[in-house]
Parts: C-alpha cells; structure tokens; sequence
C-alpha cells in the first residue's frame, strides 16, 4: 500500500470485491434498471409502520441477502463499513445491531458508498482485516420527510429536484479471493463554491465529482480512456452536464466515458422524476447490481466509481448555509 500524487493510494496488493447484492423499492424495480437489482421490495414501507423502520429492513434485507449469497455467516466479517442519510446514521444502526459485526457508522451523504469502500479496503489491504462488509441505504420518503417536505405536503418539485432513490447496496471485501479488484482510491476533499439550493443537488456536487476526478487522473498519470467507464454517484441529469463542462474548461474531456446512476436509475418522462435520482442508495445500488456483474462477465474490464454527497444537514440549509460537496472515487479492475 502506497500513497500517490496529492491524495490517492495505491494497492501491492489489491483487496478484492468477493460478492455483492442490492435491494431496492418498487419505483426503482420500474426504471430501465429495475432487472439488474437483487431484490424488489413490493411496497416502501417493508412491513414496517414507519419509513425509518423500512429502511432499517432494507439494510438488513440487504445484509442478509450478501451473506446468504457469499455464504457466510455473520461471524465471518470482521467489521462492516456504512452509512446512510438518516440523523446519526441510525437505518445503518437498527439494520445492523442484530448481525453482532463490530461497526463504524460513517456519514458522507450520498458519496457514503465511495467512503465505506475507501476505508474497508484500507482495512484489508493495510493487514487489519481479512474480510469486511462496505455498503449504505437510502428512502425516499425518509429523506424527502427529513431534509425536504413530509408527503402529505405534496409541494411541487422543481425541474433540478432529484428522486432520492428507495435502495441499498453492499459488498463483501477480500484480503484474496476471485472477483473484481480494488486497485486504488483517492479519496475526496470538500469542495464549496456557494450553492445554497437544496433543489439541486447536483449542481452542488458536480464540482467535487470534478475535483476528485481530475486528482486521481493526475496523481495516477492516466487520461480518460484508460477507463471502460467513469461512473458518478448521483449528479443527474444537470449535475452530469455540469461536469463534463467545468472538466472541459479545465482541459479535460469526459464527454465519451463520464456517466451517471442518478441518470440511469429512471425513466424521468415516463416516471416523473425531473432531473433522475440521487441518495446513498443510488451508486450502490446500480453498482451491485449492474456495473459489478458487467465486471464479472469481463464486459468492462477498468471503471473509476465515484459516489458523490451534499454535506448538508436540516439545520445547516434552513439557516441559509452554502452545501458543500465530496466525492470518493474507488478504482476498481478486473484482471
């Protein structure tokens, strides 16, 4: 293990992605990727009787669908990395309590999925672990109730609102094993440059997205086309072409290989989500459930994750603060 250029390190020898699954909600089972995804919720609720509750059932649904899949029981995993959007991380928290896995609750908004596989593969690949558990969850009607509107208020949404997406993803990482390797991350640093509209998320990230990857390219010497794909956490649709244009001004073309799981998880027409998806639950659900199986089947072969989050809390934007943006970026090869 290495460090390299301003921010990234490197792996001797690569931690490796054994296993992963994804849940997500009914509205994300209809979106052009609802096939790829694990399991389907039939309701958002999850049988519980609050969305709080539901989304707990989906980290552990999640969990438990990891496991199953990996064969493994609990006492197998050493530590398990996660996070979601919820005060004090506490989906993360219940969804958790009953597996008895030592725990670090962590919070980086919407990039936590970048975050939770940056620190697990440090673990393993720093001879502290030999297998570890990454992942994070996002509900919509969660979050749209905590940092938005409660449902029943039914306020218009304005053309750059994002759907928070109803989803979770986790990931079983390896000291060996056969699958797709984590061959070095940079993480991010906080980027703000004034955005105070909690309408437009993407906005508020692009930037970040931006900076972590022009830092790993640099630090790494590589160049755009070195990657199969280049695949932000949740900018959508404004966000991803926010992107590519501050890239461009800054000498560096991402147009053929930058996308978007907040642009890939809906139909935005056919589904009424204006300007795609965001949450924690977005990147990880689409890279469970997609980009890891095309790496697997060798159908990409070299991509560049970079999960993106608003640092931003109910108090901090109701007092009228800017939202600063993060993004982790994780490379992940299959050799």
């Amino acid at each position: 293990m290495g460090h390299l250029g301003k921010q990234t390190i490197t792996y001797k020898t690569p931690p490796v992605i054994t296993c992963a699954y994804s849940s997500v909600g009914p509205k994300e089972t209809q979106g052009p990727m609802g096939k790829y995804f694990d399991h389907h919720c039939k309701d958002e609720l999850l049988g519980e009787d609050t969305w709080e509750k539901a989304e707990a059932r989906l980290v552990q649904t999640t969990i438990q669908g990891l496991l199953d899949r990996a064969h493994k029981v609990p006492n197998d995993i050493q530590y398990i990395f996660a996070g979601d959007l919820q005060n004090q991380v506490i989906a993360s928290t219940f969804g958790i309590k009953d597996f008895n896995i030592p725990f670090f609750g962590l919070f980086g908004a919407c990039s936590t999925m970048g975050e939770s596989m940056c620190l697990a593969s440090m673990a393993v690949a720093g001879g502290m672990a030999d297998l570890v558990m990454a992942g994070t969850s996002s509900h919509n009607c969660a979050a749209e109730k905590q940092f938005r509107y409660p449902l029943e208020y039914a306020g218009q949404r304005t053309e750059t609102q994002t759907w928070t997406a109803t989803a979770s993803g986790f990931v079983l990482i390896s000291r060996c094993g056969e699958g797709p390797q984590i061959t070095a991350i940079t993480p991010g640093k906080i980027v703000d440059l004034g955005m105070t509209d909690a309408f437009n998320m993407g906005a508020a990230m692009a930037p970040a997205a931006v900076d972590t990857i022009l830092t790993h390219l640099e630090d790494t010497n590589q160049k755009p086309s070195d990657f199969d794909a280049i695949i932000t956490g949740d900018l959508g649709n404004c966000g991803i072409d926010i992107a590519i244009d501050v890239a461009k001004r800054l000498g560096t073309d991402l147009s053929d290989v930058l996308m978007d799981c907040g642009k890939l998880m809906y139909d935005d027409e056919r589904q009424k989500t204006n300007c795609g998806a965001s949450g924690c639950g977005c990147s990880a659900s689409i890279f469970t459930g997609y980009f890891y199986k095309e790496l697997l089947n060798r159908n990409l072969k070299k991509i560049l994750l970079v999960p993106t989050g608003a640092l931003m809390s109910q108090g901090s934007t109701q007092q009228g603060n800017t939202i600063p943006g993060i993004a982790h970026a994780v490379c992940i090869e299959m050799k």
